[in-house]
């Protein structure tokens, strides 16, 4: 069942063009040019109850404003947006009760305040019972290792301590949609780790995620589904399986070799980097040539004191997709 139906969603910005120099500034007081940017171009997709989904996208191709739009901040120029049945931007007041945000580069924490004073603000806000706040909190609490630091001012705790609590202020009251933009901006790769580690856990328990980020490894770990948006058009959107296979079924190949050689080709296996005339990086198109198929070859070819096989680079694969649609 689709718990987001997002229609033809359009979101145009009215700006003016300036030119440079102090006599085109000049000219601007009395006639300044408009411009319209489509910052969102007729989008469309659908979300799955209790599904991760990762929005990606270049900076400026328009993945935030959707988010906004999705959390009703941001009113659509056009189209239609429908999440559990509510209009983000008219339904506004009874659909905040169920959905969460977390803005990695926007705190909902005030700063001169320990976070359990901001949580209990969300406690009066969201009427959340004594009960469940306690039971939340102190599950989060522990979960995040922080029983130590939500009494201390926010102002003193770190990057990563202040993220943690941020998902204890978006959890709070037990929405059903939580919305994820960057939020492992700027963490270590322990804290990163916790935060993924709670949106699985979060996620078994039924939560669906919508997730902005940069962090592709974010994405391979966490997304059952990617939408891709560039110059505020969608590009793609399926599983993360199929995004994969966009450019095709291949693997990547390190190879070290007890000694050189010098006949190296492989029919399907392409050499992408040689650090040396021992250590070979290949990539192994698939659909021409299996594994078992690629290893009984080398085998035969080479000896080898180590091997390891791997999917193609995330990277690869989303900047291909970039600039495939540019």
């Amino acid at each position: 069942m689709d718990t987001i139906t997002v229609k033809n969603l359009t979101k145009t910005y009215e700006t003016y063009k300036r030119g440079s120099g102090f006599t085109e500034t000049v000219k601007s007081f009395f006639h300044r040019e408009k411009v319209t940017v489509n910052a969102v171009n007729n989008v469309s997709f659908n979300v799955g109850e209790g599904e991760i989904v990762g929005i990606l996208g270049p900076n400026g191709a328009g993945k935030s404003t959707t988010i906004k739009m999705l959390t009703g901040t941001l009113y659509p120029s056009s189209g239609e947006i429908s999440v559990m049945g509510y209009t983000p931007h008219k339904d506004r007041t009874a659909y905040v009760n169920n959905i969460g945000a977390v803005f990695g580069q926007k705190s909902q924490l005030v700063w001169d305040i320990p976070p359990i004073d901001s949580f209990n603000m969300n406690k009066v806000i969201y009427s959340i019972s004594d009960k469940d706040f306690k039971q939340t909190l102190d599950k989060l609490t522990e979960l995040f290792d922080l029983k130590d630091i939500v009494g201390k001012p926010t102002r003193v705790l770190s990057l990563g301590e202040r993220m943690k609590c941020e998902f204890i202020m978006a959890m709070l009251h037990k929405p059903k949609i939580v919305f994820l933009d960057e939020p492992t901006i700027g963490l270590d790769v322990i804290a990163k780790q916790r935060i993924r580690e709670f949106i699985k856990e979060m996620n078994a328990l039924g939560t669906t995620f919508i997730l902005t980020t940069h962090d592709l490894e974010d994405v391979e770990q966490l997304a059952q589904k990617v939408i891709i948006i560039n110059h505020g058009q969608k590009v793609f959107d399926d599983t993360l399986q199929n995004l994969q296979l966009n450019l095709g079924a291949k693997k990547i190949v390190h190879l070290v070799l007890t000694s050189p050689i010098y006949d190296n080709k492989i029919d399907g296996v392409k050499v992408i980097e040689k650090k040396s005339d021992f250590e070979y990086t290949l990539e192994v198109d698939l659909e021409n040539k299996s594994i078992s198929t690629f290893i009984q070859s080398l085998t035969e070819m080479c000896e080898f004191s180590d091997i390891s096989i791997k999917e193609l680079p995330m990277e690869k694969i989303i900047t291909q997709i970039y600039e495939s649609r540019v």
